[in-house]
């Protein structure tokens, strides 16, 4: 029980946390970017970034968690952390430099979230999994609604916010995110059990293709709204404060829709709740590159943000609830390897588009890629222990 509340208290400060430093500075990469006249096809290789590293570790970086305890992957990632915003505010004059801190900034992050998905994954008791991964990512979103709101109070009416400042902000917040990860519990499954198994278990599970592509083309189409919103607002003559508010009401409508994610999967269903945020976010994705009232597009954003929010937390819990005992730190780092394969492909073939059609046209292709993933999820199989329902 002890371990419990002490869960509760730290977990979510440090998800938040983690988002906060993560979501304020890659808007700020690709403001700093643009300060440097980097043509907008390099948006996407910059933010490409972000995903390369952990591609190759993620799956590693599971194993550790489930052999040595949450606790020592947080601090790893914190660590990675704090090197990224070290790096951000030393050698980000340079397009070398931010790709280099952007991979960081990607293994640091990779680090945090795996000990933070695997440790709901091993305390919450089977059943609970939709409620206890939809509170675990409400505090993840408010660390998204979070960290735009640096960039709205550094940016003012300037078209690009003082980047310098902001980079040096974030590493106070990374030293931060370091002490609270020395406060996390610890639940080390040792070396037997967490060699016990093979990812061709976890790969024979029904419907895991249907759930990693769902899971890996809903985050690569945040990130693409990430890179991309900043450079639609000075396409659209819109300033930094506008697009941070922009984002953070992103933030804050996937809050309200994991917050109550339990609640929703059970009145609704699984399948039918991933279905149709899915096809609602990439509708709203479709219209937001048109001219209209900053009204208007605000509340097109809040769509995009509820059916955003979703995806993420119901292929946690679908996961959590069918990976066998030992294995779960692996099982959230493969979906991490798909969601990061997304990221490492998808914005790079974003800047591709750019090149020719825009910001505008990037966020065309990503929602047209929302409604193939939210059509694709209609075919998801019931799995053998609990599944997503017909």
């Amino acid at each position: 029980m002890p371990d419990f509340r002490h869960r509760h208290a730290v977990l979510p400060a440090h998800s938040a946390g983690t988002q906060i430093i993560t979501f304020v500075l890659r808007p700020t990469m690709s403001y700093r970017a643009i300060e440097l006249d980097v043509p907008s096809a390099w948006l996407g290789v910059l933010g490409a970034s972000f995903a390369l590293a952990p591609l190759l570790l993620a799956v590693p970086a599971g194993h550790a968690a489930d052999r040595y305890g949450e606790r020592r992957m947080a601090v790893a990632g914190a660590l990675f952390l704090t090197a990224a915003a070290i790096a951000f505010t030393t050698i980000g004059h340079t397009v070398a430099g931010l790709v280099v801190a952007g991979i960081l900034l990607g293994t640091g992050h990779l680090g945090s979230v795996i000990a933070q998905q695997a440790l709901v994954a091993n305390t919450t008791e089977r059943g609970r999994h939709d409620t206890a991964f939809g509170h675990y990512t409400f505090a993840a979103s408010l660390g998204q609604a979070a960290g735009p709101l640096l960039i709205a109070a550094f940016g003012g009416e300037g078209a690009i916010p003082d980047t310098g400042r902001i980079f040096a902000a974030s590493c106070g917040l990374a030293l931060l995110l370091l002490a609270l990860s020395a406060l996390l519990p610890n639940h080390p499954i040792g070396r037997t059990e967490a060699d016990g198994g093979d990812l061709r278990t976890l790969l024979r599970l029904p419907g895991l293709g249907h759930a990693l592509l769902t899971s890996c083309v809903v985050l690569a189409a945040v990130d693409i709204t990430l890179a991309y919103l900043p450079a639609l607002g000075t396409e659209l003559g819109l300033t930094a404060g506008a697009v941070g508010l922009l984002l953070t009401l992103r933030g804050l409508a996937s809050m309200i829709s994991r917050f109550f994610l339990g609640r929703l999967a059970r009145a609704v269903g699984r399948r039918r709740l991933l279905v149709v945020s899915t096809l609602g976010a990439a509708a709203g994705m479709l219209l937001t590159p048109v001219p209209m009232p900053l009204w208007l597009l605000a509340a097109l954003l809040v769509v995009v943000g509820f059916g955003l929010g979703v995806g993420q937390p119901l292929t946690m819990s679908w996961l959590a609830e069918s990976a066998p005992e030992g294995m779960r730190g692996r099982a959230m780092s493969l979906r991490l390897v798909g969601n990061r394969t997304g990221q490492l492909v998808i914005p790079g073939a974003a800047g591709l588009v750019a090149a020719g059609l825009g910001a505008g046209g990037v966020l065309l292709v990503a929602a047209l890629s929302l409604g193939w993933a939210g059509v694709a999820a209609r075919r998801l199989p019931v799995d053998p222990r609990k599944g997503f329902d017909p």
